[in-house]
C-alpha cells in the first residue's frame, strides 16, 4: 500500500529475490525505503530496483547510492523490464 508498508513487510521476514519500489511512494518515498532497508534492523540483500519518473542523472546516482541495485525508468514495456532484471541476472 506504501513504502512504510514495505518495509514492514521486509521486517516480518518476507524475502523476496527482488523488490521494485517507485520513487514517488506514499508515506515512506522509495528513496528512504532503498537506504532504510538496506540498513540495520533491516539488511535486506535481495535486489531492488528503483522505478520512476525522474530522469536527472543526479537522481538515478542518488537512487544508486542509495542502495538500488538497478533503476527503470517509467513508462516503461514488458521488454524494459525483463532487460533490466537479466541485467541483475535473473533467469526470466
Amino acid at each position: 500500500a506504501d513504502g512504510s508498508r514495505a518495509l514492514g513487510l521486509i521486517g516480518e521476514g518476507l524475502d523476496p529475490d527482488i523488490v521494485l519500489v517507485d520513487w514517488h511512494m506514499p508515506v515512506l518515498t522509495g528513496i528512504e525505503f532503498v537506504a532504510a532497508v538496506r540498513q540495520p534492523p533491516y539488511g535486506f540483500a535481495g535486489l531492488v530496483m528503483l522505478v520512476s519518473t525522474e530522469t536527472e542523472p543526479a537522481q538515478i546516482a542518488q537512487a544508486l547510492d542509495a542502495g538500488a541495485d538497478e533503476y527503470l525508468l517509467k513508462p516503461f514495456d514488458r521488454d524494459g523490464l525483463i532487460d533490466k532484471l537479466r541485467l541483475l541476472g535473473m533467469d526470466v
